[in-house]
């Protein structure tokens, strides 16, 4: 509920402090004492359009703090928290106007947005008059307004969530038809790659490896000649090792004949033959070592170059060919795999649209109920209101080919004024003071069922008066048992059904001095007075008091 209402600075308030409680609270006064300015400055603090006309003039900037009290579980609360602001256990909404236009607004004391303050201000206060274009005049709450008076709101969160469930289903199909689509883009390109690398077999070191037995066997193929003719010194015709071989026996023949000086020569001799047996051996090793065959070289550099050129067109290092290779070959696996898969998310997305289209049609069902009941309920309340030749309608479409979070259902409220005429939308049919009892027959039928927890009329009884005000305050006073109602009024019968009652009046601050706007709460005999007021105009007589005795008593 509205537990308070401050205002500083706005038009002719200066200075109010309104503390108020459940129940119907009805604000009446003379014509421009300020109750518009009153319901100007709580919309401002529900998160209504700003205007720097709304400053009090002289003044820098007005101010507009609504305090609510809200149970634990309201929608409100759960804004509040999804925004980090603290949810403590009164809401306090407060907007700040500046002159220059600007203006600010905060929640619990934390800066918001104005479009957060209106979410969180219209879910706790509705503001009903003949020239309403919010609450139940849009038609976009149409569908949750039937679907909180048919109780149908498990079944709307089941036809949400499956919902989901079928959009997601449906984003994973798309996702993987972008993929396999790709993928066979892709196809003829990867297959070759994987048959031309498959041959290729590319291993990693590979072409360090063949680098290295090249350049080896390049070395090998220009020391040949050089082998040979080493060969050719030590072992050809004129090799050295027999002329030495032949003069030691002669020179030891001369030592054995006593001719011992020639000793230290034989030794040097025998010693040069040994060195070269090891020169020849070791030549023997690298004929041996450099032994080749001469068309490995060939296949070497054949392979060397085939693993470069698959590189260049891979753009990639010849020990990066062994990755392209296995990401062409996962490509086709993902190919088939995709197929299988995108099968798979597609029996998925179906399963998904069998319940989602179940459970769409159940709640069609439900609102097909309940929508013939609320036309029923509401018809009920408009006899008393001096509608009884009209008719209230809920138009239900039902369009099985629209695929929504809502449901297959478009619904709007219609009314038919006069027997014979069109039926249409209730802003387009109805007349302002028709609008206004219709949506009071709204909200009567709708308190227990999803209202916001204040309501607030202006003047919706303009224009009627004796029985039609009365069932005008009788239903109000109805609502009031389950919801908070402020009620701005000019009709006696209205002001008497409610609980309190403030009169709004203009008064000097001091002689000379400007006007402004005062709300003073009034008491049984100060309420009787008013309401004769209300009944005599502006001369009060003995006779209208005690009508509006006899009023207040028979209400009381």
């Amino acid at each position: 509920m509205l537990n308070a209402l401050s205002v500083r600075n706005i038009v002719l308030i200066d200075q109010l402090d309104l503390a108020l409680d459940a129940g119907m609270t009805v604000l009446t006064g003379e014509t421009g004492a300020g109750k518009s300015i009153l319901l100007d400055a709580l919309t401002l603090a529900l998160g209504g359009r700003g205007d720097a006309s709304l400053v009090r003039t002289g003044q820098e900037s007005g101010q507009v703090v609504a305090v609510l009290q809200l149970a634990a579980d309201h929608p409100a609360r759960a804004a509040l928290r999804d925004n980090a602001i603290p949810d403590d256990e009164d809401v306090i909404l407060r907007r700040v106007q500046f002159a220059d236009g600007r203006t600010r607004a905060f929640i619990n004391d934390q800066p918001v947005s104005a479009a957060l303050l209106q979410k969180v201000g219209s879910q706790i206060v509705e503001i009903h008059g003949q020239h309403d274009d919010r609450a139940l005049v849009d038609v976009v709450t149409h569908r949750a307004a039937l679907d909180a008076f048919g109780e149908l709101e498990a079944s709307v969160s089941k036809t949400r969530d499956l919902w989901q469930n079928l959009a997601d289903a449906q984003e994973a199909v798309a996702a993987q038809k972008a993929l396999v689509a790709e993928a066979l883009a892709a196809e003829d390109y990867a297959r070759h790659t994987v048959e031309e690398l498959g041959k290729l077999k590319p291993q990693p070191g590979e072409e360090t490896e063949l680098a290295e037995r090249r350049q080896q066997l390049q070395q090998i193929e220009r020391s040949a000649s050089d082998v040979t003719e080493i060969d050719d010194i030590l072992n050809g015709p004129s090799a050295p090792s027999p002329a030495i071989a032949s003069l030691m026996r002669r020179l030891m023949r001369k030592i054995d004949g006593g001719a011992t000086l020639f000793q230290p020569i034989v030794d040097t001799l025998d010693g040069s033959l040994a060195a070269l047996d090891r020169t020849s051996d070791a030549l023997e090793d690298l004929k041996r070592e450099m032994a080749y065959d001469p068309s490995e070289l060939e296949g070497v550099e054949e392979r060397l170059f085939a693993l470069r050129a698959a590189a260049r067109k891979h753009q990639t290092t010849p020990d990066g060919l062994s990755e392209v290779l296995a990401k062409y070959s996962a490509d086709l696996e993902t190919l088939q795999g995709g197929e299988t898969r995108l099968v798979a998310l597609e029996a998925a997305e179906a399963k998904a649209m069998e319940a989602y289209r179940k459970a769409a049609e159940t709640l069609s069902a439900g609102r097909t109920k309940a929508a013939g009941a609320l036309s029923k309920a509401v018809g009920a309340e408009l006899p008393d209101l001096k509608l009884g030749s009209a008719k209230f309608i809920v138009d239900h479409q039902v369009d099985k080919s629209r695929i929504a979070a809502s449901g297959f259902d478009q619904i709007a409220f219609h009314v038919q004024t006069n027997p014979g005429t069109a039926a249409g939308p209730l802003l387009k049919v109805a007349s302002g003071g028709e609008l206004s009892r219709f949506l009071l027959a709204l909200k009567v039928v709708l308190a227990d069922r999803g209202s916001a927890p204040v309501l607030i009329f202006d003047e919706i009884d303009t224009g009627v008066g004796g029985a039609v005000a009365d069932a005008i305050g009788r239903r109000l006073a109805r609502l009031a048992g389950k919801v908070q109602v402020l009620a701005v009024t000019h009709a006696p019968q209205v002001a008497a059904r409610a609980q309190r009652h403030l009169l709004i009046e203009k008064q000097a601050v001091k002689e000379g001095a400007f006007m402004r706007t005062h709300v003073k709460p009034l008491d049984t005999g100060a309420r009787q007075e008013e309401v004769a007021r209300m009944l005599a105009g502006a001369s009060i007589t003995d006779e209208a008091r005690a009508a509006a005795s006899k009023l207040l008593s028979e209400v009381g």
